[in-house]
């Protein structure tokens, strides 16, 4: 390796920088079009074109392992080749659960390297490592590109991962699927033609025509099979042509021809000059011709690494020949699986490997340094349309040669507010349970108040019915719980690979529920504010509607900041009841501010109804010159509410006697600016109530923010 590290040095000190490499290339991008053309990949089962760029990405010494509970057990447990060391902090709890053991190898463009092995093997957990889904403090290790130490914001520009798991949107369609990605990881600056004909090409590229105009699908709608799902997986995160791209099981649940298309589309994107890296649990005889290089994992050892071609005589020279019937792959882990049982597991297999690769190694020459320093071949791939990029950079640091994203946050904003509208427009029950849910509510509470009259009794069902309709409007918005839990796992897969900014998700997040909540907060006020009697004509009116949609956009807020830390819609919807149920409580309706104890009070305050419920009352009582209370109809909500008319002003006499004043029946003696000091509402003004409300929408808002920032990490520690 110094050899080859020497040639390098040689070879790049005599050879243009990568400066002029990239002044070149965006020379003639200027001249040609705006932004550099995309080479497709060749479908063609012709030849290829020879490639000239080579890519190598290797990996060394790979440690990893986690802390697990012990099981309490008296049988002897077997789990790991190497021996499970107690962990310092939890004891006889907790043990140290060895995943990847001291694993190296190399991938080059132009191959496919599958890595295989039992299931628990560490077949994943070595995609993860060399993905950088594994944070840096807990993989020891390295992983280089072309020599060079593969960084973290490089990988996510040059890279892409497919999951195991097709995390889609089911109410899109393919072409949609495809355009909405092209709209994340293309330059703006390619103009909107261009990305359909790059989308074009890629659907045909990946054997998915008859599919295009097809709806994704789930579980209660019909839609792609199997294994055009999984190609448009793939195709969404090949969209800007990757240097490298990991795949977690590409072929997991599907049939023996929709696996050898998918694997026979990786080779084509291998051979387009990607590096591809993949899992595959039991390749079939078809797929096992179209790999390059195998790498077979037992309990995070490896067990083999090299050609296919190689996989008889090693397994021959072991001693374990393998028939010529026999698929090859299968009889390997079928010995694997034998040896693991056996008293010292894989551990002769381990050391077998580890003298077959030196004698190898020492028949050959090295082969394992790249004609290119990292920065060159990155240079020379975009100006071959690899890495689709709207510009490129004079500086020799391969970091700064494409942007971290693709595109500008409004770009972004606009296209997630695109795509969660016609999401929404495709599901329009989701919206219409939840406007007949609120529609119903208002028509009971409509009719249950109808026409509430200024007695005594009014104020009291005036007070029952504003605390219960500000109720209300929280407890409607806990069906938005389910809708970023549902996106959850897509948002991350996006944005591991800087599809877009989190920041733009919240912002167009936040835009796409206005409408929704603005037309939900009009059916409401409409159907109770005039209903009910409520006062403030249409002045009254439209502050009514203002502080309902403050209420909407509040308790939407804080039921989506809890999505983003409540990973389950069971647990989220018992969180988000409870708590509900308290900021009720403490709203200042079934005890006013003044009687609630101190070590309490902060909780009042904290309370996202008290504010709307106030606002309201304020609107409803603001007047000083309405009277509520005249004359007898003190004695309504009293002991002598029964007893006659003519006692009941003598008893008034008597009073006004004592007092110095007159009172008769129609003397006012409780005004709406009384109620409001009678329930304790004096701290704010209804405008501040209606300010403070949407404020607290924006503060759960940046909290979502900070709850997907630190949240959505992606990464094992």
């Amino acid at each position: 390796m110094e050899v080859c590290d020497n040639d390098r040095k040689f070879t790049a000190a005599r050879s243009p920088t990568l400066g002029q490499h990239l002044k070149r290339v965006g020379d003639v991008s200027s001249r040609e079009f705006e932004t550099p053309a995309h080479q497709v990949l060749d479908m063609d089962e012709g030849g290829h074109e020879p490639r000239h760029l080579p890519f190598v990405l290797s990996f060394k010494n790979l440690t990893y392992s986690v802390n697990v509970r012990r099981k309490m057990s008296l049988l002897p447990h077997r789990e790991a080749t190497v021996p499970d060391q107690a962990d310092g902090d939890g004891g006889l709890f907790t043990k140290r659960k060895t995943l990847l053991n001291d694993i190296s190898g190399e991938a080059r463009d132009g191959e496919i390297l599958a890595v295989l092995g039992g299931s628990g093997s560490g077949k994943s957990t070595l995609i993860d490592a060399l993905a950088n889904r594994i944070a840096k403090e807990s993989l020891k290790g390295s992983v280089t590109l072309n020599g060079e130490p593969l960084e973290s914001r490089l990988l996510k520009v040059i890279s892409a991962y497919v999951m195991q798991d097709d995390l889609l949107f089911p109410m899109l369609t393919v072409e949609e699927t495809l355009m909405f990605a092209a709209e994340f990881r293309l330059p703006r600056t390619m103009s909107k033609s261009k990305k359909k004909a790059r989308v074009q090409a890629l659907i045909d590229q990946l054997g998915i025509r008859n599919a295009a105009n097809t709806v994704i699908g789930d579980e209660g709608h019909r839609g792609v099979s199997g294994g055009e799902r999984r190609r448009v997986s793939i195709g969404i995160d090949i969209i800007h042509d990757p240097i490298i791209l990991f795949l977690d099981e590409p072929t997991s649940g599907l049939d023996s021809t929709s696996a050898y298309m998918v694997i026979k589309v990786l080779q084509r994107i291998a051979q387009s000059g990607s590096i591809v890296i993949m899992t595959v649990h039991q390749p079939s005889s078809r797929i096992l011709g179209l790999l390059d290089r195998l790498l077979f994992i037992s309990r995070g050892n490896t067990v083999y690494s090299g050609s296919p071609a190689n996989l008889s005589s090693y397994f021959a020279e072991f001693g374990y020949p393998i028939p010529p019937e026999e698929n090859k792959t299968e009889f390997a882990l079928d010995v694997i699986r034998e040896l693991e049982g056996t008293p010292g597991g894989t551990r002769s297999l381990v050391e077998y490997n580890k003298r077959w690769l030196k004698m190898k190694q020492a028949s050959r020459r090295d082969l394992d340094c790249a004609d290119y320093s990292l920065s060159e071949a990155i240079s020379a791939s975009i100006s071959r349309g690899k890495l689709v990029s709207d510009s490129v950079s004079a500086d020799a640091n391969p970091k700064s040669m494409v942007p971290t994203f693709a595109n500008p946050f409004w770009t972004e904003m606009g296209v997630l507010s695109k795509r969660s509208m016609m999401n929404s427009r495709r599901q329009p029950e989701l919206f219409g349970i939840r406007l007949g849910a609120v529609m119903v509510t208002g028509f009971i509470l409509a009719t249950m108040y109808w026409r509430l009259d200024n007695s005594p009794k009014g104020v009291q069902e005036r007070l029952g019915f504003i605390a219960f309709a500000m109720s209300t409007t929280f407890y409607t918005c806990a069906d938005a719980l389910p809708v970023f839990l549902q996106e959850r796992y897509i948002f991350m897969r996006e944005t591991a690979y800087n599809a877009y900014r989190r920041s733009s998700y919240v912002l167009s997040h936040s835009l796409v529920v206005l409408p929704s909540l603005i037309f939900l907060s009009l059916a409401f006020s409409a159907l109770t504010f005039w209903a009910v009697g409520l006062a403030g004509g249409f002045s009254g009116f439209l502050f009514y509607f203002f502080l309902i949609f403050a209420a909407f956009w509040a308790g939407s807020s804080f039921v989506t900041f809890l999505s983003g830390v409540v990973p389950h819609v069971m647990i989220g919807y018992t969180v988000v009841v409870a708590i509900l149920a308290y900021f009720l409580l403490f709203s200042g309706f079934f005890i006013t501010r003044d009687r609630i104890p101190g070590y309490w009070i902060w909780f009042h305050y904290l309370s996202l109804v008290k504010y709307p419920y106030e606002g309201v009352l304020q609107n409803e009582f603001h007047d000083a010159a309405k009277c509520f209370v005249r004359g007898v109809q003190i004695f309504d909500n009293s002991p002598l509410s029964q007893v006659p008319e003519s006692l009941k002003l003598k008893l008034l006499k008597n009073m006004g006697e004592s007092l110095g004043m007159s009172i008769t029946s129609s003397t006012c003696l409780t005004t709406g600016v009384d109620v409001l000091r009678q329930q304790g509402v004096t701290d704010l003004s209804k405008w501040g109530c209606l300010f403070v409300t949407l404020a607290w929408g924006f503060f759960f808002r940046i909290l979502f923010y900070f709850s997907l920032l630190l949240g959505s990490k992606n990464k094992r520690h």
